[in-house]
């Protein structure tokens, strides 16, 4: 399988995003910070990373939360999946919010998110009257019922 090269700036001490696995989709982020951070219940913040990536036209990083964080701690992204486009050359940071009833600390190097490198689709818009017929039609927000 031919592998996307992406150009990385890491100004981070911690080595690049990786995959933890041979079948994984995304790779963790880790929290690059010179002080702890300290979540109190509710209170959300933004986590840099100290990377910078060069994605090529046609490709997003999607930044997802991390299961094992979300249920362990409370932690979960907000804006998620966020969305880095192809043009942004920004640091990566990470919205953090903490749903649990404790407050909960960050440290240097915690793995706090997940970044999935995703195609991306570019459309142009076929203005109508009208759309085709599907089964479903405009029902939705659970319309079929708890099954």
């Amino acid at each position: 399988m031919t592998q996307l090269q992406v150009k990385i700036v890491n100004k981070s001490q911690h080595a690049v995003p990786a995959y933890a696995t041979s079948g994984a989709s995304g790779m963790d982020l880790k929290a690059s910070i010179n002080e702890d951070i300290v979540l109190q219940p509710l209170e959300r913040t933004l986590v840099p990373t100290g990377l910078f990536i060069e994605l090529p036209e046609g490709f997003e990083a999607q930044i997802r939360p991390r299961s094992g964080l979300a249920i362990k701690q409370g932690l979960t992204c907000l804006n998620t999946p966020g969305t880095i486009d192809a043009d942004y050359r920004g640091e990566i940071k990470v919205i953090l919010i903490n749903l649990s009833n404790e407050a909960q600390t960050i440290h240097n190097g915690d793995r706090v998110a997940q970044m999935v490198i995703q195609k991306v689709e570019i459309i142009s818009w076929v203005p109508v009257e009208e759309l085709g017929e599907t089964v479903r039609a405009a029902g939705g927000f659970g319309h079929t019922g708890k099954q």
